[in-house]
């Protein structure tokens, strides 16, 4: 397995059980990141509570970037937290997905020059949502209470070997689970910040991504994430975020203009 230095970047928005959850996820792995920074998309000083409390219990760096909340602007404030990043390699999350306790070690592992990687999701339940949190659950398997989708909480590691890199991207890739090399992210100027609200802002720089000849990977059967459920969010940009996505595609974009590069010299 090569050696990279890492970064695990958790998004949040006005969240704080969940990220507890999340936190304490963290301290369970069997490989702890070398760096947490927390992506926070404008939350209040309750979120600030929960993590200054980790900062004091963690043995590794925890940073919390935050800007003001002024609606849905998860490409920004990722760009913001990324480009703070210490790590050559980021391992991304959003903050109300439980890993698994090889998440990080999974991602590791498979993590390979000009590739970026993506893992499954498993969907925990509504009605299991008052003893997730009374319990601070962070433990499950295929056969645990409370969630769907069984089989993708199924832990295989021999099975992942099967699961090889593609150069197209594929309808399973979900950016509340991926991995990339922070160099990489750089080379096609991070997310574009002309996406605001929900949807397309992952899908989009993936596409980037392949533009620029980069190889992706499943980590099926490994590098699991439990998806916490809540309302979804307002879709009122979802059209124009899809036409911003499908002018990527036509024009083989591998660049954004409206990207990282603006906070490139001021970590």
């Amino acid at each position: 397995m090569n050696y990279f230095s890492n970064t695990l970047v958790i998004s949040t928005y006005k969240w704080p059980e969940a990220l507890e959850l999340v936190l304490l996820s963290v301290k369970n792995q069997t490989q702890l990141p070398e760096e947490i920074i927390i992506a926070d998309d404008g939350s209040t000083s309750k979120t600030k509570l929960v993590i200054e409390k980790f900062k004091e219990e963690f043995k590794i760096p925890l940073h919390h970037v935050w800007h003001e909340d002024n609606g849905f602007r998860k490409s920004h404030i990722l760009n913001k937290a990324i480009v703070k990043a210490k790590g050559e390699y980021i391992i991304q999350v959003d903050g109300d997905c439980i890993m698994h306790s090889n998440f990080i070690k999974d991602h590791l592992e498979f993590a390979q020059k000009n590739n970026y990687l993506f893992g499954s999701r498993v969907n925990i339940q509504k009605a299991h949502l008052p003893a997730l949190f009374k319990n601070k659950q962070i433990h499950f398997n295929t056969f645990s209470k409370g969630i769907k989708k069984r089989t993708r909480a199924l832990y295989v590691p021999f099975l992942s070997q099967f699961y090889k890199q593609k150069g197209e991207f594929s309808t399973k890739f979900r950016g509340c689970n991926t991995s990339f090399f922070k160099s990489d992210f750089i080379a096609v100027n991070g997310y574009n910040e002309d996406i605001t609200g929900w949807g397309r802002e992952d899908s989009e720089l993936m596409f980037r991504f392949h533009n620029k000849k980069l190889m992706a990977r499943r980590l099926r059967y490994r590098g699991i994430v439990f998806h916490i459920y809540h309302k979804g969010e307002s879709r009122d940009k979802a059209t124009i975020n899809s036409e911003i996505e499908q002018e990527t595609v036509r024009n083989n974009s591998t660049w954004t203009t409206n990207g990282v590069n603006k906070y490139l010299g001021n970590e």
